[in-house]
């Protein structure tokens, strides 16, 4: 068993190291981890994001390799000198790695020799490893000697050791010599005609630890289906727009210097949030309207979606209608003043204020057709999610904290609340099975943005208490109490915390 991890060892570090040149997308553990993502069922996947969170890809990463040893230690059991059966394993393993491979958007036969030098690397150590260290039935027929147990310790530790050192060093090398994180920082976003302007300081109530009306990049939600993060420069950035157009085009961010810039502050929201949960952030997207390029190609009128799709494959269904209502969905370049992270799409991506991520965020987009949602589904809907996602009024409760402590006295609680395209009207709240209480709003600073609002209290008894929160948008829609879950169009319910007051 330890003979054969030792070769799968081998075999991944000389991997890592021949796909230094080539890049991320010849790494076949991240293949076979983005296929078993695709493969999993919807409800899997949501369990492992409302689980997981930001370390669903991180897990699956480490149950991949725990896998890859599970079977490497199975194949060493089955080795021997005669019968190689272990290696005809570890040729199995291989060749759905390069299937893997080639399964991937983009994937040629050059991606697949790292994995071929690695499994051939791998097979030939657990060879050498049962021929001339490992006790057997046959080698004592045969009248071999073993090498005593100190030097096959040594060649074993070595063996693994190389694989690991061989396996991180080469993980780090492609990543440094394919990150396009230097072609970011010298991308200079283009300058709005008119910007935002400074966000009024009204709009974040004072007395209350509430998070910033704008999320710092550094801090905004991160979910997607990109177990390895693309890395795409801007000058091998292209947009085709095609499908149901009367021209079909295709765009460098060269290309788009003929379109208004303009700039825009919405807030963005995963489907897969729970009620009370963080998956929601408000940015300022620089960017170009996706309404003129829309209009640029000549929609025709029986066009009703725009299936996009990203650099990695991944695809989102967006009515033609959210794109072109005048609700500024843009294709973005940059946000909050800096060139997108790339882990949030740099060079470009899709921001369409109103509905949920899955149908609308394409990041590192790439591919935008114009087609129609009863003649193809993207890769969500394909899964059971809904086709149409517009976000649902909800609010949430950030002070107090689950099972926090509250002193005798005046407290002031907050949170926040939003209705992407509707806007927030009122938030109310109750403490235990009291009356409805209206909260102080921040200001409203547009439709397309959440709404922060504090609530003072006066506790005036210890003992247990819990607070309830409730939104209104514009139209007078009450966020609904029935609790339902983020399948298939996201999640609904009043947010409750429960708290105890102590004496102060």
């Amino acid at each position: 068993m330890i003979a054969g991890v030792a070769a799968a060892s081998v075999a991944l570090g000389v991997a890592q190291l021949a796909g230094i040149p080539i890049g991320g997308r010849a790494d076949a553990r991240t293949a076979v981890g983005s296929a078993v993502v695709d493969l999993t069922p919807g409800p899997v996947k949501e369990w492992a994001i409302q689980t997981l969170g930001p370390l669903d890809k991180p897990f699956l990463a480490v149950v991949v390799l725990v896998v890859i040893a599970a079977i490497a230690a199975i194949a060493g059991t089955l080795e021997t000198p005669r019968r190689p059966v272990g290696s005809a394993v570890i040729a199995a393993a291989g060749i759905l790695g390069c299937a893997a491979v080639l399964s991937r958007p983009g994937g040629t036969a050059l991606d697949t020799i790292p994995t071929i030098l690695g499994v051939a690397s791998g097979i030939a150590v657990l060879r050498i490893l049962i021929r001339r260290f490992w006790p057997h039935p046959e080698r004592e027929a045969a009248g071999n000697e073993l090498a005593d147990p100190g030097r096959r310790k040594m060649v074993l530790y070595g063996l693994l050791g190389f694989g690991v050192v061989s396996g991180v060093v080469g993980a780090f090398a492609t990543r440094l010599a394919h990150s396009v994180e230097s072609d970011r920082k010298t991308f200079a976003v283009p300058t709005p005609r008119s910007r935002v302007g400074p966000i009024p300081p009204e709009v974040q109530p004072k007395g209350v630890a509430l998070p910033s009306f704008i999320t710092p990049s550094a801090d905004f939600y991160r979910i997607d289906t990109a177990l390895s993060v693309p890395q795409l420069s801007r000058g091998d950035w292209r947009l085709r727009i095609h499908g149901m157009v009367d021209r079909e085009t295709t765009y460098t961010l060269d290309d788009l210097a003929r379109f208004d810039i303009v700039e825009s502050v919405t807030t963005l929201t995963c489907v897969s949030n729970p009620v009370g949960g963080d998956l929601i952030s408000t940015g300022i997207w620089t960017g170009y309207r996706l309404a003129d390029l829309l209009a640029a190609a000549g929609v025709h009128p029986d066009s009703d979606m725009v299936l996009s799709t990203s650099i990695d494959g991944f695809t989102a269904g967006t009515p033609v209608q959210a794109l072109t209502d005048g609700r500024e969905a843009l294709l973005a370049v940059g946000l909050n003043g800096q060139p997108l992270p790339v882990e949030h799409g740099y060079p470009a991506r899709m921001v369409v204020p109103g509905l949920y991520g899955y149908v609308s965020a394409t990041k590192w987009v790439v591919d935008l057709e114009l087609t129609r949602f009863d003649k193809a589904k993207a890769y969500w809907t394909r899964q059971g999610w809904a086709a149409q996602a517009p976000i649902k009024t909800q609010s949430r409760i950030d002070v107090p904290r689950g099972g926090q402590q509250v002193p005798v006295g005046p407290v002031v609680f907050g949170g926040v609340a939003w209705a992407q395209n509707r806007g927030v009207r009122a938030v109310e709240v109750r403490i235990g099975d009291g009356d409805w209480h209206p909260t102080e709003l921040g200001a409203s600073y547009s439709n397309q943005t959440w709404r922060l609002w504090s609530f003072p209290w006066q506790a005036k008894e210890p003992g247990r208490q819990s607070i309830t929160v409730r939104a209104i948008d514009n139209t007078g829609g009450v966020q609904t109490e029935q609790r339902a879950s983020p399948v298939p169009d996201g999640a609904t319910g009043w947010h409750t915390v429960n708290f105890t007051v102590v004496p102060a």
